[in-house]
């Protein structure tokens, strides 16, 4: 018998991943950072915009409620398509984002 003890394997290291490359859209018409994989809500409220719709009756200002596409309030239009849900929505390279005012229909 042997009175040495088993020698302590290294666990590996993982490859390092490289830091995701940040982008631009624009948010009527000024330019926000966004990161890969963020929702276009999730990369408004990372540049300090809270509401990026107004209600049909009054017209009060309206952001992210719930963040998790339920409630219908972080409706935006994007590219042109009115009431897509901005918390769900992936942020992509060149989206164009604007202020929806009531349904998005009205203009």
């Amino acid at each position: 018998m042997s009175s040495r003890t088993p020698r302590a394997r290294r666990t590996p290291r993982a490859p390092r991943t490289p830091a995701p490359v940040p982008f631009t859209f624009t948010f009527d018409g000024r330019p926000v950072t966004a990161l890969p994989g963020q929702s276009v809500a999730a990369a408004l409220w990372s540049a300090g915009i809270l509401a990026w719709r107004t209600t049909r009756h009054g017209g009060a200002p309206r952001g992210a409620f719930c963040g998790i596409g339920t409630c219908y309030d972080c409706l935006a239009t994007v590219n042109g398509r009115p009431n897509r849900r901005a918390c769900l929505l992936p942020a992509r390279p060149g989206d164009a984002v604007t202020t929806q005012e009531g349904t998005g229909h009205d203009r």
